[in-house]
């Protein structure tokens, strides 16, 4: 096993284990009552964030899969392994940050691991041949969902620690707007990018969560969430398509 595919697997085993770890021992705040200090600005539906399920499931298999000996020169993996693995450890790190309520630390955990993960994935979209089946599976499908949702959870965070920390008004509708505006078109520019269309599905599923949770105390917010999900949602059906009808044409 080379170092690179030993450092993805501690990587993942320290993504997984940190939020067991904490929850199970108490230590800090949840990253629930985390939220709650300045969540008044924009709030998902708690059910949304049980995408981490699937998330933490996709990780581990990208460990596993890595980490064999028939994939230790792949040049994809090889390219990936230094961002996956920053924003991988990121993840984890995010629980201690908002567990000892470091906000700002929190955001900038966050928002730097969406980005350095983005911009990995985005730069081999171009430089690297078709996937194969299971890569396209076991890696890159796991690392555009963990890109995805940690940049509608930006969006997220940096609101709530602006509020909690009373530089935004709590509920403040114009920062709302800005936050969802500013995901869009994150989204659909990473989104240009045919292959990254596994990207767009966790934005879709944080942008509905925003919408049942604000639909009725704030309309307005609710309903531009479900806007930009449903733009979001009709460029990654279309992406997908293409890329399906590409692998299909590839294979004739």
């Amino acid at each position: 096993m080379s170092k690179r595919q030993l450092a993805l697997i501690l990587a993942t085993l320290f993504c997984l284990l940190s939020p067991a770890v904490q929850a199970g021992l108490g230590i800090g705040l949840s990253a629930a009552a985390f939220s709650h200090q300045g969540d008044q600005t924009l709030r998902a539906a708690g059910y949304g964030f049980a995408i981490w399920a699937v998330i933490y499931l996709g990780l581990a298999a990208f460990a596993v899969f890595q980490g064999r000996r028939a994939r230790r020169d792949d040049p994809l993996l090889g390219a990936l392994a230094a961002p996956a693995a920053l924003a991988i450890v990121g993840a984890g790190a995010w629980i201690w940050a908002s567990a000892f309520n470091a906000r700002w630390l929190s955001v900038a955990i966050i928002v730097g691991s969406a980005a350095v993960l983005t911009l990995g994935l985005a730069r081999q979209t171009r430089r690297v041949e078709p996937l194969d089946r299971s890569a396209a599976v076991l890696a890159w499908t796991p690392l555009c969902l963990l890109a995805g949702w940690l940049t509608i959870a930006s969006t997220l965070n940096i609101l709530t620690v602006l509020t909690a920390e009373a530089l935004i008004a709590p509920g403040s509708a114009r920062a709302a707007f800005a936050g969802l505006g500013a995901s869009a078109l994150i989204a659909l520019s990473v989104l240009l990018h045919r292959r990254m269309w596994p990207y767009g599905l966790p934005i879709v599923w944080g942008l509905v969560a925003v919408w049942v949770a604000e639909q009725t105390v704030k309309p307005a917010v609710a309903a531009l969430a479900l806007a930009c999900a449903a733009v979001i949602g009709l460029v990654v059906v279309t992406q997908a398509w293409r890329s399906l009808s590409g692998r299909i044409a590839r294979a004739v």
